[in-house]
Protein backbone atom coordinates (compact mmCIF):
# COMPACT_ATOMS: atom_id res chain seq x y z
CA UNK A 1 0.00 0.00 0.00
CA UNK A 2 1.41 3.26 -1.14
CA UNK A 3 1.55 6.63 0.87
CA UNK A 4 0.92 10.36 -0.77
CA UNK A 5 4.84 10.63 -0.29
CA UNK A 6 5.27 7.81 -2.23
CA UNK A 7 3.56 8.99 -4.92
CA UNK A 8 4.83 12.36 -4.82
CA UNK A 9 8.21 10.44 -5.18
CA UNK A 10 7.29 8.06 -7.48
CA UNK A 11 4.34 9.76 -9.87
CA UNK A 12 0.71 8.01 -10.04
CA UNK A 13 -1.12 7.11 -12.88
CA UNK A 14 -4.53 7.41 -13.67
CA UNK A 15 -6.58 6.59 -16.82
CA UNK A 16 -7.52 9.12 -19.84
CA UNK A 17 -9.67 9.33 -22.62
CA UNK A 18 -9.00 6.27 -25.45
CA UNK A 19 -8.25 3.92 -22.64
CA UNK A 20 -4.50 5.58 -22.27
CA UNK A 21 -2.71 6.09 -19.16
CA UNK A 22 -1.31 9.12 -17.99
CA UNK A 23 1.70 8.82 -15.60
CA UNK A 24 1.81 12.26 -13.48
CA UNK A 25 5.45 12.75 -12.89
CA UNK A 26 7.04 13.09 -9.62
CA UNK A 27 7.22 17.03 -8.31
CA UNK A 28 11.12 17.12 -7.37
CA UNK A 29 11.90 18.42 -3.61
CA UNK A 30 8.61 17.29 -2.66
CA UNK A 31 8.96 14.96 0.16
CA UNK A 32 12.63 14.22 -0.23
CA UNK A 33 15.07 15.72 1.76
CA UNK A 34 18.55 16.37 0.41
CA UNK A 35 21.62 13.98 2.04
CA UNK A 36 23.81 15.81 4.55
CA UNK A 37 26.77 15.02 2.72
CA UNK A 38 25.21 16.94 0.14
CA UNK A 39 24.64 19.94 1.81
CA UNK A 40 27.83 20.00 3.58
CA UNK A 41 29.32 19.74 -0.13
CA UNK A 42 27.57 22.77 -1.65
CA UNK A 43 28.34 24.81 1.36
CA UNK A 44 32.04 23.83 0.75
CA UNK A 45 32.08 24.97 -2.96
CA UNK A 46 30.27 27.93 -1.92
CA UNK A 47 32.89 29.23 0.54
CA UNK A 48 35.81 28.00 -2.18
CA UNK A 49 34.21 29.84 -4.86
CA UNK A 50 32.99 32.90 -2.43
CA UNK A 51 37.00 32.92 -1.23
CA UNK A 52 38.75 32.66 -4.55
CA UNK A 53 36.51 35.85 -5.78
CA UNK A 54 37.18 37.63 -2.73
CA UNK A 55 40.68 36.85 -2.90
CA UNK A 56 40.70 38.29 -6.01
CA UNK A 57 39.14 41.55 -5.54
CA UNK A 58 41.43 42.17 -2.09
CA UNK A 59 44.37 42.00 -4.71
CA UNK A 60 42.78 44.81 -7.09
CA UNK A 61 42.09 46.63 -3.81
CA UNK A 62 45.17 46.44 -2.78
CA UNK A 63 47.31 47.13 -5.86
CA UNK A 64 45.00 50.06 -6.04
CA UNK A 65 45.88 51.01 -2.82
CA UNK A 66 49.56 51.40 -3.89
CA UNK A 67 49.19 52.90 -6.94
CA UNK A 68 46.73 55.70 -6.42
CA UNK A 69 48.62 57.60 -3.89
CA UNK A 70 50.93 58.66 -6.55
CA UNK A 71 48.71 61.19 -8.15
CA UNK A 72 48.24 63.20 -5.21
CA UNK A 73 51.34 62.61 -3.25
CA UNK A 74 53.12 65.86 -4.10
CA UNK A 75 56.54 64.57 -3.27
CA UNK A 76 55.78 61.24 -5.58
CA UNK A 77 55.37 63.86 -8.22
CA UNK A 78 58.29 66.04 -7.58
CA UNK A 79 60.39 62.79 -7.23
CA UNK A 80 59.80 61.45 -10.46
CA UNK A 81 59.91 64.71 -12.19
CA UNK A 82 55.47 65.31 -12.27
CA UNK A 83 52.84 63.07 -13.74
CA UNK A 84 53.42 63.86 -17.33
CA UNK A 85 57.64 62.48 -16.87
CA UNK A 86 55.64 59.53 -17.35
CA UNK A 87 54.52 59.32 -20.59
CA UNK A 88 56.41 62.46 -22.50
CA UNK A 89 60.20 62.84 -23.21
CA UNK A 90 61.91 65.34 -20.80
CA UNK A 91 65.39 66.70 -21.39
CA UNK A 92 67.24 64.67 -18.45
CA UNK A 93 70.04 66.21 -16.63
CA UNK A 94 73.58 65.41 -18.49
CA UNK A 95 70.95 64.98 -21.85
CA UNK A 96 71.04 67.33 -24.78
CA UNK A 97 67.96 66.04 -26.70
CA UNK A 98 64.36 65.20 -24.40
CA UNK A 99 64.40 61.43 -24.38
CA UNK A 100 62.13 58.47 -22.97
CA UNK A 101 64.39 56.98 -20.27
CA UNK A 102 63.96 54.17 -17.83
CA UNK A 103 66.54 54.61 -15.50
CA UNK A 104 64.94 54.78 -11.80
CA UNK A 105 67.96 54.31 -9.83
CA UNK A 106 70.11 57.47 -9.65
CA UNK A 107 70.41 60.87 -8.31
CA UNK A 108 67.61 61.83 -10.53
CA UNK A 109 65.34 59.36 -11.22
CA UNK A 110 64.00 58.54 -14.58
CA UNK A 111 60.66 56.86 -14.89
CA UNK A 112 59.11 57.18 -18.26
CA UNK A 113 56.87 53.89 -18.47
CA UNK A 114 56.96 54.25 -22.41
CA UNK A 115 60.28 52.25 -23.64
CA UNK A 116 58.41 49.71 -20.91
CA UNK A 117 55.26 49.03 -23.39
CA UNK A 118 57.17 49.47 -26.51
CA UNK A 119 59.95 47.01 -25.03
CA UNK A 120 56.37 44.42 -24.03
CA UNK A 121 54.68 45.14 -27.52
CA UNK A 122 57.82 44.63 -29.29
CA UNK A 123 58.46 41.11 -28.12
CA UNK A 124 54.44 40.37 -27.81
CA UNK A 125 53.97 40.75 -31.43
CA UNK A 126 57.41 38.94 -32.47
CA UNK A 127 56.37 36.08 -30.56
CA UNK A 128 52.94 35.65 -31.85
CA UNK A 129 54.35 36.09 -35.41
CA UNK A 130 56.32 32.53 -34.82
CA UNK A 131 53.78 30.88 -32.22
CA UNK A 132 50.61 31.57 -33.92
CA UNK A 133 51.34 30.57 -37.93
CA UNK A 134 53.02 27.22 -36.45
CA UNK A 135 50.53 26.16 -33.98
CA UNK A 136 47.52 26.55 -36.04
CA UNK A 137 49.36 24.39 -38.92
CA UNK A 138 50.63 22.30 -36.54
CA UNK A 139 46.82 21.58 -35.42
CA UNK A 140 45.70 21.80 -39.27
CA UNK A 141 48.22 18.74 -39.74
CA UNK A 142 47.70 16.98 -36.71
CA UNK A 143 43.65 16.71 -37.27
CA UNK A 144 44.13 16.14 -41.08
CA UNK A 145 47.40 15.15 -43.07
CA UNK A 146 49.13 12.81 -40.05
CA UNK A 147 48.20 9.29 -40.00
CA UNK A 148 47.05 7.83 -36.42
CA UNK A 149 49.83 6.62 -35.17
CA UNK A 150 51.96 9.65 -35.94
CA UNK A 151 48.68 12.06 -34.75
CA UNK A 152 48.77 9.86 -31.17
CA UNK A 153 52.46 11.05 -30.57
CA UNK A 154 52.09 14.02 -32.12
CA UNK A 155 49.53 15.77 -29.78
CA UNK A 156 50.87 14.54 -26.61
CA UNK A 157 54.36 15.83 -27.56
CA UNK A 158 53.10 19.15 -28.38
CA UNK A 159 51.06 19.42 -25.51
CA UNK A 160 53.39 18.48 -23.39
CA UNK A 161 55.47 22.08 -23.97
CA UNK A 162 52.79 23.60 -21.78
CA UNK A 163 53.63 21.61 -18.82
CA UNK A 164 57.31 22.85 -18.81
CA UNK A 165 57.87 25.86 -16.42
CA UNK A 166 58.77 29.16 -17.60
CA UNK A 167 62.05 29.37 -15.77
CA UNK A 168 63.10 25.88 -17.82
CA UNK A 169 62.22 27.63 -21.21
CA UNK A 170 64.06 31.49 -20.14
CA UNK A 171 67.39 29.01 -19.00
CA UNK A 172 66.75 27.31 -22.53
CA UNK A 173 66.43 30.33 -23.98
CA UNK A 174 69.43 32.01 -22.06
CA UNK A 175 72.21 29.57 -23.06
CA UNK A 176 71.14 27.72 -26.42
CA UNK A 177 68.11 30.28 -28.50
CA UNK A 178 70.59 33.23 -27.55
CA UNK A 179 74.07 31.33 -29.10
CA UNK A 180 72.28 30.23 -32.40
CA UNK A 181 70.60 33.68 -33.02
CA UNK A 182 73.80 35.51 -32.46
CA UNK A 183 75.67 32.88 -34.33
CA UNK A 184 72.99 32.57 -37.32
CA UNK A 185 72.07 36.35 -37.71
CA UNK A 186 75.11 38.07 -36.60
CA UNK A 187 73.96 40.09 -34.14
CA UNK A 188 75.56 42.35 -31.78
CA UNK A 189 73.69 41.67 -28.81
CA UNK A 190 73.85 38.09 -27.36
CA UNK A 191 70.62 38.96 -25.35
CA UNK A 192 67.84 40.66 -27.53
CA UNK A 193 63.97 40.54 -28.29
CA UNK A 194 64.60 37.74 -30.98
CA UNK A 195 65.57 35.62 -28.43
CA UNK A 196 62.95 36.34 -25.85
CA UNK A 197 60.06 36.07 -28.68
CA UNK A 198 61.24 32.87 -29.53
CA UNK A 199 61.18 31.21 -25.89
CA UNK A 200 58.47 32.96 -25.07
CA UNK A 201 56.19 31.33 -28.92
CA UNK A 202 57.70 28.03 -27.42
CA UNK A 203 55.26 28.69 -24.03
CA UNK A 204 52.43 30.06 -26.60
CA UNK A 205 52.60 27.31 -29.04
CA UNK A 206 51.27 24.49 -27.12
CA UNK A 207 48.01 26.66 -25.81
CA UNK A 208 47.20 27.58 -29.18
CA UNK A 209 47.54 24.65 -30.44
CA UNK A 210 45.40 22.61 -28.66
CA UNK A 211 42.75 24.60 -28.48
CA UNK A 212 42.92 25.03 -32.21
CA UNK A 213 43.08 21.68 -32.92
CA UNK A 214 39.87 20.85 -30.79
CA UNK A 215 37.90 23.56 -32.48
CA UNK A 216 38.61 22.14 -36.08
CA UNK A 217 37.86 18.98 -35.31
CA UNK A 218 34.87 19.69 -33.63
CA UNK A 219 33.98 20.83 -37.38
CA UNK A 220 31.38 18.60 -38.47
CA UNK A 221 31.82 15.35 -40.20
CA UNK A 222 29.12 16.47 -42.80
CA UNK A 223 30.39 19.75 -44.08
CA UNK A 224 33.88 17.71 -45.27
CA UNK A 225 31.66 14.72 -46.72
CA UNK A 226 29.72 16.77 -48.55
CA UNK A 227 32.78 19.44 -49.93
CA UNK A 228 34.02 15.95 -50.89
CA UNK A 229 31.08 15.26 -52.60
CA UNK A 230 31.44 18.18 -54.73
CA UNK A 231 34.83 17.36 -56.09
CA UNK A 232 36.47 19.55 -53.99
CA UNK A 233 40.39 18.62 -52.59
CA UNK A 234 41.30 17.58 -49.63
CA UNK A 235 43.20 20.95 -49.04
CA UNK A 236 40.25 22.92 -50.22
CA UNK A 237 37.85 21.32 -47.42
CA UNK A 238 40.40 22.73 -45.01
CA UNK A 239 40.90 26.29 -46.25
CA UNK A 240 37.72 26.90 -47.22
CA UNK A 241 35.56 24.87 -45.29
CA UNK A 242 36.71 23.82 -41.96
CA UNK A 243 39.34 26.28 -41.21
CA UNK A 244 36.07 29.21 -41.54
CA UNK A 245 33.86 27.17 -39.78
CA UNK A 246 36.83 26.64 -36.90
CA UNK A 247 37.36 30.38 -36.69
CA UNK A 248 35.60 31.12 -33.62
CA UNK A 249 37.59 28.84 -31.65
CA UNK A 250 40.80 29.54 -33.95
CA UNK A 251 40.63 32.93 -32.58
CA UNK A 252 39.85 32.38 -28.91
CA UNK A 253 42.68 30.41 -28.93
CA UNK A 254 45.39 33.46 -30.55
CA UNK A 255 43.42 35.72 -27.58
CA UNK A 256 44.52 33.51 -25.05
CA UNK A 257 47.89 32.84 -26.59
CA UNK A 258 48.40 36.90 -26.64
CA UNK A 259 47.48 36.90 -22.97
CA UNK A 260 49.95 34.49 -22.20
CA UNK A 261 52.52 36.56 -23.91
CA UNK A 262 51.88 39.93 -21.89
CA UNK A 263 51.68 38.18 -18.64
CA UNK A 264 54.76 36.02 -19.28
CA UNK A 265 57.66 36.92 -16.69
CA UNK A 266 60.21 34.40 -16.72
CA UNK A 267 61.61 34.14 -20.49
CA UNK A 268 61.48 37.75 -20.70
CA UNK A 269 62.97 38.40 -17.89
CA UNK A 270 66.25 35.69 -18.78
CA UNK A 271 66.34 36.53 -22.38
CA UNK A 272 65.33 39.90 -23.29
CA UNK A 273 68.60 41.48 -22.42
CA UNK A 274 66.50 43.76 -19.53
CA UNK A 275 67.41 47.50 -22.19
CA UNK A 276 65.22 50.01 -21.83
CA UNK A 277 65.60 51.00 -25.40
CA UNK A 278 63.07 52.56 -28.38
CA UNK A 279 64.32 50.62 -30.90
CA UNK A 280 61.00 49.59 -31.63
CA UNK A 281 61.53 47.83 -35.59
CA UNK A 282 64.46 46.36 -34.25
CA UNK A 283 64.36 42.43 -33.10
CA UNK A 284 67.99 42.46 -32.52
CA UNK A 285 68.03 44.83 -30.04
CA UNK A 286 67.46 44.50 -26.12
CA UNK A 287 64.35 44.95 -24.75
CA UNK A 288 62.60 45.44 -21.55
CA UNK A 289 58.96 44.62 -20.79
CA UNK A 290 56.51 45.65 -18.12
CA UNK A 291 56.27 41.83 -16.51
CA UNK A 292 60.09 41.71 -16.09
CA UNK A 293 61.03 45.32 -14.67
CA UNK A 294 57.89 44.69 -12.02
CA UNK A 295 59.59 41.17 -11.08
CA UNK A 296 63.60 42.41 -11.07
CA UNK A 297 62.72 45.78 -9.12
CA UNK A 298 59.82 45.63 -6.53
CA UNK A 299 62.34 43.39 -4.38
CA UNK A 300 64.60 46.33 -4.13
CA UNK A 301 62.90 48.99 -3.68
CA UNK A 302 61.43 51.29 -0.48
CA UNK A 303 57.95 50.88 0.61
CA UNK A 304 55.74 53.97 -0.37
CA UNK A 305 58.10 55.49 -2.31
CA UNK A 306 57.86 56.62 -5.78
CA UNK A 307 59.39 53.98 -7.41
CA UNK A 308 57.37 51.20 -5.39
CA UNK A 309 54.12 53.44 -6.71
CA UNK A 310 55.19 53.70 -10.14
CA UNK A 311 56.03 49.73 -10.44
CA UNK A 312 51.82 49.08 -8.70
CA UNK A 313 50.80 51.59 -11.18
CA UNK A 314 52.15 49.85 -14.39
CA UNK A 315 51.19 46.38 -12.39
CA UNK A 316 47.10 47.94 -12.43
CA UNK A 317 47.72 49.90 -16.53
CA UNK A 318 48.60 45.91 -17.16
CA UNK A 319 45.69 44.18 -16.22
CA UNK A 320 43.05 46.80 -17.81
CA UNK A 321 45.04 46.44 -20.60
CA UNK A 322 44.71 42.39 -20.57
CA UNK A 323 41.09 42.56 -19.49
CA UNK A 324 40.22 45.33 -22.43
CA UNK A 325 42.16 42.87 -24.81
CA UNK A 326 39.96 40.27 -23.55
CA UNK A 327 37.15 41.73 -23.88
CA UNK A 328 37.56 42.53 -26.78
CA UNK A 329 38.58 39.58 -28.38
CA UNK A 330 35.41 37.95 -26.80
CA UNK A 331 33.37 40.51 -28.36
CA UNK A 332 35.04 39.30 -31.91
CA UNK A 333 34.56 35.83 -31.23
CA UNK A 334 30.80 35.92 -30.25
CA UNK A 335 30.45 38.25 -33.49
CA UNK A 336 32.55 35.55 -35.61
CA UNK A 337 30.16 32.84 -34.07
CA UNK A 338 26.97 35.04 -34.73
CA UNK A 339 27.86 35.56 -38.09
CA UNK A 340 28.72 32.15 -39.09
CA UNK A 341 25.83 30.58 -37.79
CA UNK A 342 23.49 33.62 -39.03
CA UNK A 343 25.24 32.49 -42.98
CA UNK A 344 24.94 29.11 -42.31
CA UNK A 345 21.47 28.87 -42.26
Amino acid sequence: MSTASDADVSGTVSPEAGGRARISRPRLGTGVRTPLSHRVAETVIKALAFTAVAAIALIFVFIAKEALPLFWDADAQREIGGLSALLMPRTWPGHVEAAFLWQPVGDVPKMNVVPLFLGTLRVTVLAMLIAVPLAILSAIYVSHYAPRRLRELLKPAIELLASIPSVVLGFFSLIVVATVVQDVFGLTYRLNALVAAIGLSLAIVPLVFTISEDAIRAVPKELEAAALALGARKHQVVLRVVLPAALPGIAAAVILGLGRAIGETMVVLMASGNAAVMDVLSPGSSARTVTATIASELGEVTQGDAHWRVLFLLGAVLFVVTFALNRAGALIVDRLHRTLTASGR
